[in-house]
Formats: C-alpha cells, sequence, structure tokens
C-alpha cells in the first residue's frame, strides 16, 4: 500500500519563503532598470550564492578549517536578499530608485561570480610553482592500513665517510612506494629524496637511500 504523502510544514514554509524573496529580488533589479530575463536572473544569483556559501561553510565546519571568508560570502547573499525584502515593502518608491540602489545592482554580477568563484575553487600553494602542498595527517582507517612504519627501529647510519651500504626496512619501502605513486597522479612527476624525508620523517640519507630504491 503506497505511502501517504504528509505535509512538512517547514518545506511548506520554506516554499513560500523562498518565493516571496524571489519575487521580491525581480521587483528591485526591474525597478532599478534590469528588464526582461535579467530582472529574472538577479534571484537565482542571489540565491545560488546563498546555497554555494552555506555549502562551503559546512565543508570548512566539517573539516575543521576556519571558515571566516564563506561566512562572509554569506553574510552579503543574506543582506542581498533581505535587503530587497524591506526595499520593497514600501520604504522604497520603486518608481524613483536613488541612483546608488542602481549602481548596487548593475555591480550585483560581477560580485557574485567574485564570490562564487574564490567558494568553489580552493586556494593554491603561495608560491604558485605548484609545489607539493603539506600533506594532510592521515584519517584512521588509513592509519590503520598502513604498515607499522614507526614500530619499525632505523638502522644505524653509517659514519661519515664509510663505505658501508645502508639497509632500509622493507615495510618502509613499501610505505615510501605508496606516497611516491601518489605523489605521481597528483602531479605527474617522479617523487625526490627530499619531500620523502618531508614526508616520512626520515634523515636525509636515507630518504637519498629509499629514492635510489624506488627508480
Amino acid at each position: 500500500m503506497p505511502r501517504l504523502v504528509r505535509p512538512d510544514a517547514v518545506l511548506v514554509q520554506a516554499v513560500i519563503a523562498g518565493a516571496l524573496s524571489f519575487a521580491h529580488l525581480h521587483d528591485l533589479a526591474e525597478a532599478a532598470g534590469q528588464h526582461g530575463w535579467k530582472a529574472w536572473a538577479y534571484p537565482v544569483s542571489v540565491d545560488l550564492l546563498l546555497v554555494a556559501a552555506w555549502h562551503r561553510l559546512r565543508s570548512l565546519r566539517d573539516a575543521g578549517k576556519p571558515a571566516g571568508s564563506a561566512w562572509s560570502w554569506f553574510a552579503v547573499a543574506l543582506a542581498a536578499s533581505l535587503g530587497a525584502n524591506v526595499a520593497t515593502a514600501g520604504l522604497l518608491d520603486l518608481r524613483d530608485v536613488p541612483d546608488w540602489l542602481r549602481i548596487l545592482v548593475a555591480g550585483w554580477p560581477a560580485l557574485a561570480f567574485l564570490g562564487g568563484t574564490l567558494l568553489v575553487h580552493r586556494p593554491t600553494s603561495p608560491s604558485g610553482s605548484g609545489a607539493e602542498p603539506d600533506p594532510e595527517p592521515p584519517s584512521a582507517v588509513e592509519r590503520a592500513t598502513e604498515p607499522d612504519v614507526q614500530a619499525t627501529p632505523f638502522p644505524a647510519l653509517p659514519a661519515p665517510g664509510s663505505a658501508a651500504a645502508l639497509t632500509v626496512p622493507p615495510a618502509l619501502v613499501a610505505h615510501a612506494q605508496k606516497i611516491a605513486a601518489d605523489h605521481r597522479a597528483r602531479t605527474g612527476s617522479a617523487i625526490d629524496a627530499e619531500i620523502l624525508r618531508a614526508r616520512l620523517g626520515v634523515p636525509s640519507s636515507m630518504a637519498e637511500a629509499i629514492a635510489a630504491q624506488l627508480v
């Protein structure tokens, strides 16, 4: 027997609020000189920026990262929506819109595009040279599946000038191979000894010996 669809009061209220806000934004844009399809595009732009900012805010909070930029763009989109609601409530003569409001409405597409771009695309390395970013700490699943490299004692390093060969534990080499494969998949180039040293936390001589076995 099919289940009966029960109306959700919160959902109905959200639909009503969204429709009214959409209409207010359209009316304000049209009064500011944006006619035809352009007047309908403004409420869509505001709502999309609001949703993108909220989604980015949730993602940053779940990852434990600062969410100041997402909050800022969420506030901008919310101010645009609330401002249209207040402006069309009789406090503003839509037949004689002030010049500053016309300027704000005309400049909104560029502002919304900038906000959406900054929210969607993550910042790259400050140097801009495509350098290896700081590695993120492994998750609980990765720590459980990776070999226990820390439990394997490193062999004593040969003294300077000694011709003795440096022996690398097989578990450490296997772990380094995973890191090298991930590095090649993300960057398209082979990993070097310096990046291995930073990722594994081993001395330079050990990193060079591991890199030689990865060739």
